[in-house]
């Protein structure tokens, strides 16, 4: 009998081996065939191989870009016809004609006009037109939000989508499955029960059923009638609203936007309807067809895990590459990786002024730990980094030449580059590059200098360089 379970406990342990060895041959194919980045896929192969079943387990989990075949299934070109998007393409002037072209060839989009672009500092100035914007409806909302909480400022939001809705106007809302609240949601669940058709992206209660759960919506859209749109860096909360002294007060920018470029957003907000739910958004009450008029020219870029990977990364990266002059930036988060970290070194070092605003303290503890183990080779090239007192700074903005403007959903981080939905809109005005560039000057707080990276204690560094190690997620 003892000779029978040894022999068992044998077949048991080379039975493991040879499951695990083939696990890890599949797993490391797959990795080979589908991942373009080296430290990625060399990141992968290592642990499946060092530990085959929770390594490949892993990898199903969160390796995997299952949702590139669903997006290119689920979007369908009627929506670039609706949205014009096959419309004629502006040209940029002589001095920003590279980047002009180098960005309409990464998003294939025409560049078009923003008839009228206004500028809000956080929600106590953005909620009321907004707002306004949904009470004066006539034809269609539609909202995209990656937060949007059930308190008081939210709670007024909800009733002015519930009272559209009632009054027979299209109302479409889209709220991310973690950001707006995973187990509850219930700003989501308030709407439903008022019957206002909602949504939540990429969302199940059961977390081995969300094998999407590193890819998240981000963006921030309110589109109006397909006339007016709304878009920037804010989420829907209380602690958007400084003057009522909220116990995390939050700092962000939004923008109001008219004009043409109002159907790119519509189509960027109808293209993530129809992903999440399935409904084609089309016709009159969404797509209204927006007549070229004077005013700035804009184009939307949209980002995603899907057949837009990294369009906002290369589009930074272009801009980046084509300064002459200066580039700011201001971001909460900044843990890009070392391609966008050398393209702002080699800026600085050819003479270009480059300016980083960072939060002198974020809301992740881990992304403020690893960021400072990141920005070593920008202070060694020149690169000027500051630090934006509290409260905390949720603005994503990005200024070249003092002629070029950056708005819109995205850190500067791996996460928002590769692994999120974003969306942002690029705009050239040199009026609203000085009024961008005046609010980063206005938070601009005491200098980060390589002195201070240096003076770090042993424990601190190594600390800040284990967080550094988790940057594509954090």
């Amino acid at each position: 009998m003892i000779e029978f379970l040894a022999m068992m406990s044998d077949v048991r342990v080379h039975v493991t081996l040879v499951a695990g060895f083939v696990l890890a041959i599949g797993a490391s194919l797959h990795i080979l065939l589908n991942k373009r980045d080296v430290a990625s896929a060399v990141g992968w192969i290592g642990l499946v191989w060092l530990a085959p079943f929770l390594g490949v387990a892993t990898y199903l989990v969160f390796g995997i870009n299952r949702v590139r075949r669903r997006a290119r299934q689920a979007r369908a070109g009627t929506l670039d016809a609706e949205a014009g998007a096959g419309s004629r393409s502006l040209e940029v002037p002589d001095g920003l004609a590279p980047l002009g072209r180098g960005v309409g060839r990464i998003t294939g989009a025409p560049l078009v006009r923003a008839a009228a672009v206004g500028v809000f500092h956080n929600g106590d100035e953005a909620y009321p037109p907004m707002l306004a914007a949904i009470e004066a409806a006539q034809h269609s909302v539609g909202l995209s939000s990656y937060i949007f909480r059930n308190d008081e400022w939210g709670g007024r939001f909800i009733e002015a989508l519930t009272a559209a809705h009632r009054r027979g106007v299209a109302v479409r809302v889209l709220i991310d499955g973690i950001g707006g609240g995973w187990l509850f949601s219930p700003a989501y669940h308030r709407l439903r029960r008022a019957g206002v058709p909602a949504a939540r992206f990429m969302h199940s209660p059961l977390p081995w059923r969300m094998p999407f759960i590193n890819l998240r919506c981000h963006k921030k859209i309110l589109v109006v009638d397909g006339v007016l749109g709304f878009t920037g860096g804010l989420n829907i909360g209380d602690e958007n609203v400084l003057a009522t002294r909220p116990r995390h007060p939050v700092q962000d920018m939004h923008f109001r936007i008219e004009g043409q470029v109002v159907g790119q957003l519509t189509r960027a907000f109808a293209a993530d309807w129809q992903f999440a739910t399935g409904e084609d958004l089309l016709g009159a009450a969404w797509f209204p067809g927006i007549e070229e008029s004077d005013g700035v020219l804009a184009r939307v870029i949209d980002s995603g895990p899907d057949e837009d990977i990294e369009k906002i990364e290369f589009a930074v990266l272009q801009a980046v590459a084509c300064a002459r002059r200066s580039v700011r930036v201001m971001t909460p988060y900044f843990l890009p990786e070392e391609r966008l970290v050398t393209a702002l070194a080699l800026a600085a070092m050819r003479g270009v002024a480059v300016e980083v605003v960072l939060p002198a303290h974020g809301n992740h503890v881990l992304v403020d730990w690893a960021s400072r183990a990141n920005v070593g080779p920008l202070l060694e090239a020149g690169v000027r980094l500051t630090q934006s007192p509290p409260p905390f700074h949720h603005a994503k903005l990005m200024v070249v030449d003092e002629a070029w403007c950056l708005i819109g959903s995205c850190n500067w981080d791996i996460r928002s580059f590769r692994l999120n939905f974003e969306l942002c809109m690029e705009l050239y005005d040199d009026a609203l590059a000085r009024v961008l560039a005046g609010v980063m000057a206005g938070a601009r707080g005491a200098a980060l200098t390589q002195a201070d990276i240096a003076a770090r204690p042993l424990p601190v560094k190594l600390r800040d360089a284990a967080a550094r190690l988790m940057l594509p997620y954090l």
